[in-house]
């Protein structure tokens, strides 16, 4: 697939913009603060509905407007010789829920043109990925799992209202419990925590299920991209393993690794059941995939604290490129021609010489590259292609 041609209104700095794209490599080229990653991150708001440089779509309207909208012609070859084009429009609307529209149709919500297009983004930002929290990895696998399985997002999106409500309910018993007015009444917190427990045992069965695809793909591409130094390895470290280590779980073992949803489901409940009075204590849910972590190491070591800056940039770029991999593999649903738009925001002008040439080399032929970078200097010659000039908010094309 590739995306043929890309047009915003209201959307970051630009009141308006039309941008035709071909097949191949793309640099996008300007100074810093031109608009350059608006653009690219424009086409990967339409695969995800969310931005790699934001957690929420309030800063993408343009300052003073209400709203914003993104369309994507995106092109699909799903027999030789006869490709169909599909556009998508995304309306994003402060304080309200996002519509969609396919082809001009009527609207929708949002969520369901997920699946149109998929991309996979490497950006500066992904260094967090290896170096920070708990909360980006989990957002790196739920993304992921969308593009996969767009359901999903329905799930994930309920699965943090149910957990919102639930905390919330801890927090008003453990205040009555602290004032000494009588105990709260719990009936309520019983019918949350089998929301919980059902929701979050479907996120945590398909989060292993991702992270033994990757697995393997993050071992190859790690070893390409840093010439054979080191072993990276993932694994899923979920909050309910801890849980089970203290108890035993109702099937009568610790292992989960393979576990059905059934069974993770009424280990979840009886995780919480055995937690309820911690939590009330302290306000917060202690076990579920809110709590849960994706376990990068290097050579037996945790990569975070303990690889380079080198290693570091070399483990995310592994991950990203086991996701297109992943992606391009046939996790799909709609058919051969499905690999994803590969999107490098700003990405070169951080990497040394070697991983940008054996980056540039593995993603070279991909059917869509973007490219943003601030002078063409930094784009990598295996990656010479068309260019797009941007300065100020105005894009040209140049032949």
């Amino acid at each position: 697939m590739h995306v043929a041609h890309l047009q915003l209104t209201d959307f970051r700095s630009y009141a308006h913009a039309d941008v035709e794209l071909d097949p191949g490599i793309t640099a996008f080229v300007g100074p810093n603060g031109q608009g350059k990653t608006n653009l690219v991150e424009a086409i990967g708001y339409v695969a995800t509905l969310g931005s790699h440089r934001v957690p929420t779509d309030a800063a993408l309207i343009r300052a003073g407007q209400q709203r914003a909208v993104v369309g994507a012609k995106v092109v699909r070859e799903l027999e030789p010789g006869r490709p169909r084009a599909t556009v998508v429009e995304v309306e994003i609307t402060a304080g309200k829920a996002n519509r969609a529209r396919v082809n001009g149709g009527s609207p929708v919500r949002a969520r369901d043109v997920l699946g149109i297009l998929h991309t996979v983004l490497f950006a500066p930002e992904d260094l967090a990925l290896v170096k920070g929290d708990p909360d980006g990895r989990r957002r790196f696998l739920d993304a992921l799992l969308v593009q996969l399985a767009p359901r999903t997002a329905a799930t994930v999106a309920d699965y943090e209202r149910v957990l919102r409500q639930r905390s919330a309910l801890l927090k008003s018993a453990g205040a009555a419990a602290r004032s000494r007015q009588g105990g709260a009444d719990l009936r309520t917190l019983d019918v949350w925590d089998g929301k919980l427990a059902q929701l979050g045992a479907q996120i945590v069965v398909e989060r292993r299920r991702l992270v033994a695809q990757l697995a393997p793909h993050v071992a190859a591409a790690y070893e390409q991209v840093s010439a054979g130094q080191g072993a990276a390895r993932i694994a899923y470290k979920a909050s309910l393993d801890g849980a089970l280590e203290q108890a035993t779980s109702p099937a009568g073992s610790t292992s989960t690794d393979d576990a059905p949803v059934e069974l993770v489901e009424a280990q979840l409940l009886e995780a919480m059941g055995r937690l309820r009075p911690k939590e009330i204590e302290r306000g917060v849910c202690l076990v579920g995939p809110h709590r849960d972590d994706l376990v990068l190491t290097l050579a037996d070591l945790p990569a975070k604290g303990y690889a380079s800056h080198g290693e570091s940039w070399s483990f995310a770029l592994a991950l990203r490129l086991a996701s297109w991999r992943v992606l391009t593999a046939g996790g799909l649903q709609g058919g051969p021609d499905d690999e994803p738009v590969l999107i490098l925001d700003d990405v070169f002008a951080e990497l040394d010489a070697r991983r940008r040439e054996r980056l540039a080399e593995l993603v070279a032929p991909a059917r869509q590259v973007l490219i943003t970078a601030a002078v063409a200097a930094d784009v990598p010659e295996p990656l010479a292609g068309g260019r797009v000039d941007v300065m100020a908010g105005e894009v040209s094309r140049v032949l």
